[in-house]
């Protein structure tokens, strides 16, 4: 059977007519081509044909020229630099901003840590190179951190009053009312009047919260969401609980020792060594906890590895009032007798001491730029001072009942719990003390307040009383926005677990914790003088007196580096030969001065008596 052929197979092409090569399109982003610069296209280059002209001389200057490549120096580009020239875009337009974002000038000096009033003493060249690369570095990464700032979206908000209103008369339900429902979703009650009162400690995200009753009650919750992670009842007192680095692990200061429960409520650990606890703080940076007791001991542990870093006997009684500096990782601890002590687990004696009251201190709280330290005692005072050096009160108000609870917020809010009232201060910014004069805000709670603290990244303050647990709404409390990379409230279980190692990693020591953290950048001069005039005593000479050799460079292959590393070799160990001689000398000059004391006489046992003797003024006949 035979197929019909497919129409134009077995047709033989016409050839009369020449086929016309077909145009390639021309995309939007190349440049439109012209015959010249077709003739101009790069391609493999064509071999000139041999004339018999013959070559021009090569000038010096060309043989110069060919010379400079292998020049140490750069050679200096005369065009202007790239992000200069006018770049085009893949439409084929000009770039009408060219170069880099600028930044605001304020915005980049506030994320600037150099202090450049302080000029840089003279050094070695490659000292000071590496200085100069260091200012380099530190100015790009704030520039970058204020261009990155325009980004942030949310912006901190505020109460404000209309028609000259006290904000302190505005009430929670009032507040609810106006905010979206999210918000309004924050602002809760939880009624456990049977296991109370409470203390309370949120995560460093801001996403969890703790709770320890009095009466033995644990629980851990994601307070956002509601969900309630664990829920036990550890049939002892409880005086304090506190999370670790993450909300995976959760400290309980129980009525004999200390306790570690993880997130499902398992007892991992028994610290016994820690006993009578009364108070937790945790230092995130050095994975310390540091605790007090009823014993007057101050212990801080080391959570990254299970030991006891420092035991230190304050010797002031029991002490049930402790706070951290978030700046330096300094132990606050108020004292009976009116006194704030300074702790650092590298010293043995406190490194400061403030007489703040006239009576025993019953709270200290700090701000978050380690700047201000607020303080009540038995004397119903509420006093702020000033920590960067001189310890001297700004403001103080008298209080109609004493508070007994004092927390600062993100932003540089006070609270202070009296009885089961809630008063907040605010200042004129994050950098400023709260102004003591007006309150911005007051709750009455149906319990006595046992505990307080802000939520970190969110406008809440947490409330722990005996009547159970109150989440307040406080507009402007908190820092709108977070760093993803170190305080991520949505990361997942392998964010948080990556970040537990980057954090170990990174972990300060113990014995770096100071009142001035900025000191360990400085170069400590009394001691370097002290260790070089040590050493000049101990060699008998100076060794930096003298300029270190340099031999001169030779021609011909002799400049090699081993040929120069031999030839100072040399010339050092000459040196010390010099020197080793010269003191071989001096001993043996002193030694002939001994002996010629006593020309032709042969030691004797009682010569030392005849020195004593003439020392005490006495003629002795030889």
């Amino acid at each position: 059977m035979e197929t019909a052929p497919k129409p134009g197979r077995g047709v033989p092409p016409k050839r009369d007519k020449p086929q016309a090569k077909r145009k390639k399109p021309r995309r939007y982003w190349e440049e439109e081509t012209t015959p010249a610069a077709v003739a101009a296209s790069p391609g493999p280059p064509r071999k000139k044909a041999r004339t018999g002209e013959s070559r021009p001389p090569r000038s010096k200057s060309a043989h110069i020229a060919q010379k400079s490549r292998f020049s140490k120096k750069p050679p200096i580009s005369k065009t202007a630099p790239d992000w200069k020239k006018p770049q085009r875009t893949l439409s084929g337009a000009q770039d009408p901003f060219p170069g880099p974002v600028p930044a605001p000038l304020e915005e980049a000096r506030k994320f600037c840590r150099i202090d450049k009033s302080k000029t840089l003493p003279h050094s070695k060249p490659k000292t000071q190179s590496k200085l100069e690369k260091a200012e380099a570095q530190e100015e790009e990464a704030s520039v970058r951190a204020a261009r990155a700032e325009l980004l942030l979206a949310e912006e901190p908000g505020f109460l404000v009053g209309e028609d000259g209103e006290d904000t302190a008369k505005i009430l929670q339900t009032d507040i609810v009312e106006a905010v979206d429902i999210a918000s309004a979703a924050k602002h809760f009650d939880l009624n456990l009047r049977q296991f109370g009162p409470y203390r309370l400690n949120y995560s460093r995200t801001g996403r969890h919260l703790a709770l320890g009753g009095r009466r033995g009650h644990v629980a851990a919750l994601d307070w956002v969401t509601k969900k309630l992670m664990c829920e036990i009842n550890v049939m002892e007192a409880v005086r304090d609980i506190h999370f670790l680095h993450s909300e995976a692990l959760l400290a309980v200061a129980q009525n004999r020792w200390l306790y570690i429960y993880d997130n499902q409520g398992i007892e991992l650990h028994c610290i016994r060594r820690c006993d009578r606890v009364t108070r937790l703080e945790f230092l995130p940076f050095h994975f310390l906890l540091a605790t007090t007791s009823e014993t007057g001991f101050l212990t801080y542990l080391d959570v990254s590895v299970g030991k006891i870093v420092t035991a230190l006997n304050v010797r002031a009684g029991r002490l049930s009032v402790m706070a951290q500096n978030p700046y330096n990782a300094v132990i606050h601890l108020g004292h009976s007798n009116g006194t704030v002590s300074l702790w650092s687990p590298a010293v043995k004696e406190p490194l400061a001491k403030i007489l703040c009251h006239r009576g025993g201190v019953r709270a200290v709280a700090v701000d978050s730029t380690g700047t201000y330290m607020a303080t009540s005692g038995l004397d119903h005072q509420l006093k702020i001072f000033d920590l960067r050096g001189t310890f001297q009160p700004l403001s103080s108000r008298t209080l109609p009942q004493g508070a007994g609870h004092l927390a600062f917020s993100q932003r540089g809010l006070l609270v202070a719990g009296m009885g089961d009232v809630v008063n907040i201060w605010a200042g004129q910014g994050k950098a400023s003390p709260p102004s003591l004069e007006q309150p911005y805000l007051t709750h009455r709670l149906s319990g006595h307040v046992h505990g307080l603290q802000f939520c970190p990244f969110e406008d809440v303050l947490g409330v722990g009383h005996s009547g159970g647990f109150t989440s307040m709404l406080v507009p402007g409390a908190a820092e709108p926005n977070f760093d993803g990379l170190e305080n991520n409230p949505y990361r997942s279980r392998k964010q948080r677990q990556e970040w537990e190692v980057k954090a170990l990693l990174e972990k300060v020591p113990a014995e770096l914790i100071c009142l001035n953290p900025r000191a360990l950048a400085e170069v400590d001069v009394v001691t370097l003088e002290q260790k070089k005039k040590e050493r000049i005593e101990r060699l008998g000479y100076d060794p930096d007196a003298k300029a270190a050799f340099q031999p001169k460079a030779k021609q011909k292959g002799r400049s090699s580096t081993a040929s120069l590393v031999k030839r100072k070799k040399k010339v050092m160990d000459q040196e010390h030969r010099d020197k080793v001689r010269q003191s071989l000398e001096q001993q043996q000059q002193k030694k002939k001065q001994d002996m010629a004391k006593t020309p032709g006489a042969r030691p004797s046992a009682l010569d030392r008596f005849v020195r004593r003797a003439r020392e005490g003024g006495l003629q002795v006949d030889p």
